[in-house]
C-alpha cells in the first residue's frame, strides 16, 4: 500500500494549512482504498508544549500589535535566503525531519506549510532525500519561506503564480499544476434552494476564521437600523464573540461556534447571499467555488494583507470602504447589477483558469506521482 505523508504546521490551531491537508486526505480516501495518508506537524513532534506556546503567542501578538507583526512578517518572509537564519532552523528541526521520514517511510510527501517544504527542500538539495514531494500553496502568493528549488511538484493557486514559480526556479511547467487552493469536495456543488421568504432580505455570513478574529462583533453591534438583512456569524474559537452575538435580542443575528463539519458548513454557504470575511486563502476559495460574493472588512497583518492586494487585482473580492457600514454596504452592493456582474465574470474567469478543477482530476495527478515513485 502506498503512503502519503502530509506536513502542515501548528496542530493546536485549525489553520488553512491544516484544512488543505485535510482536504487532500479526504480526496485520497474517497477515490482509493489502496493509499494510506498520515498528517503530522513537525513542531508538535519536536515539542508539543512549545507548539501550543507559539500558537498562543502568535494569536496574542496579532491581536495586540498587528503593525509590528506585519513588519516582521514582511522582513522575515521576503528576505533573500542568504539573509534568513536557515542554519538555526536546521540545528533545531532537521534531525526531527530526518527521523520522521525514516519512521513513516512515505511514498509521497505533501507540504502545506512553508517550513515543512523548507526542510524537505534542503534535504533533497543535499542528496539526503529522494522521496517525491509536492508543495501545496495555501495563499494566493508564495512567500520566500517556502522551499521550491528541489521540490518535485507544485499545486499553485493561479496561472500567474505558476508562471512566476517556473521562471524564478526554472521549474518545468509540467510539474506545476494550477489547482486553486484545494478545498473539501463537499464544497464543489452549489445546492441552494429557491427563495422561500422575502427575496429582498439579504442573508450575510460573517466569518472571522477558525479563531474568530477581526471586528465581527463591532460590525453586528453598529448595524444600520434600516439594513434589510440577516446575518450568520462564524465565531470560531472566540467564545466571547459567540456570547456577545447570542445576547442580541432579536432574530437579526445567529451565532455559530467553530464548525468542523464540512456538511454543516456547506449547508450554511447554501443559505447565504454573500460573505464578509478576512482574505484567508481557504475561506475565499470555498466562497468562490460556491459562487458567493466575498466582501472584505479587515485583513490580518502579514499574509492576509498580501492576499487582499492580489484578490482585489483579480476582482475576486470587494473591499468595504472604511467609512461605510459593512452590512449596509454589502446589501447595497448585492442589489447593484453591475457590481454583481463584474464579480461573476471575474469568478468565472478564475474558475476556468484552474487546470485541475475537481477532486477526481486532482487525485489522478497525485496517483501518478505515487506511481512514478
Amino acid at each position: 500500500m502506498k503512503k502519503v505523508l502530509l506536513l502542515p504546521l501548528l496542530d493546536s490551531m485549525p489553520s488553512g494549512h491544516h484544512q488543505v491537508a485535510d482536504a487532500v486526505r479526504e480526496i485520497i480516501q474517497m477515490n482509493s482504498g489502496e493509499i494510506a495518508s498520515t498528517k503530522l506537524d513537525i513542531l508538535s513532534e519536536w515539542n508539543t508544549w512549545l507548539e501550543k506556546g507559539i500558537v498562543a503567542g502568535y494569536l496574542g501578538w496579532i491581536r495586540r500589535f498587528p503593525k509590528s507583526y506585519a513588519w516582521i512578517y514582511r522582513q522575515f518572509a521576503y528576505r533573500s535566503k542568504s539573509e534568513r537564519p536557515h542554519k538555526l532552523y536546521e540545528i533545531l528541526f532537521m534531525n526531527k525531519v530526518r527521523d520522521l521520514l525514516e519512521r513513516e517511510q512515505p511514498d509521497l510527501v505533501v507540504c502545506t506549510h512553508g517550513f515543512a517544504s523548507l526542510f524537505i527542500n534542503r534535504l533533497k538539495e543535499s542528496g539526503e532525500c529522494d522521496i517525491p514531494t509536492l508543495n501545496i500553496y495555501t495563499d494566493f502568493f508564495i512567500n520566500d519561506v517556502w522551499g521550491c528549488s528541489h521540490i518535485d511538484y507544485h499545486f499553485v493557486p493561479s496561472r500567474m503564480v505558476k508562471d512566476a514559480l517556473s521562471s524564478k526556479y526554472d521549474i518545468d511547467g509540467t510539474r506545476i499544476f494550477v489547482t486553486g487552493i484545494p478545498i473539501s469536495p463537499k464544497f464543489e456543488q452549489r445546492t441552494r434552494q429557491e427563495e422561500t421568504g422575502n427575496p429582498t432580505v439579504k442573508r450575510i455570513l460573517l466569518s472571522g476564521g477558525s479563531v474568530g478574529l477581526g471586528n465581527l462583533g463591532d460590525l453586528v453591534k453598529k448595524r444600520v437600523k434600516g439594513t434589510n438583512c440577516r446575518v450568520k456569524v462564524l465565531c470560531g474559537a472566540n467564545r466571547k464573540l459567540y456570547e456577545d452575538i447570542k445576547r442580541i435580542p432579536d432574530e437579526f443575528a445567529e451565532a455559530y461556534p467553530y464548525i468542523s463539519s464540512k456538511e454543516e458548513m456547506n449547508k450554511i454557504y447554501d443559505e447565504v447571499d454573500a460573505i464578509i470575511s478576512k482574505p484567508g486563502g481557504v475561506t475565499v476559495s470555498e466562497a468562490l467555488r460556491k459562487g458567493i460574493p466575498v466582501f472584505i472588512s479587515s485583513a490580518l497583518p502579514g499574509q492576509e494583507q498580501i492576499n487582499l492586494q492580489i484578490l482585489k487585482e483579480m476582482e475576486l473580492v470587494t473591499l468595504i470602504p472604511g467609512d461605510e457600514d459593512a452590512l449596509d454596504f454589502t446589501c447595497r452592493a448585492l442589489q447593484d447589477e453591475k457590481m454583481m456582474q463584474q464579480f461573476n465574470e471575474a469568478a468565472d474567469r478564475y474558475r476556468k483558469s484552474i487546470e485541475l478543477s475537481d477532486s477526481k482530476s486532482l487525485f489522478k495527478v497525485i496517483q501518478q506521482m505515487l506511481e512514478r515513485g
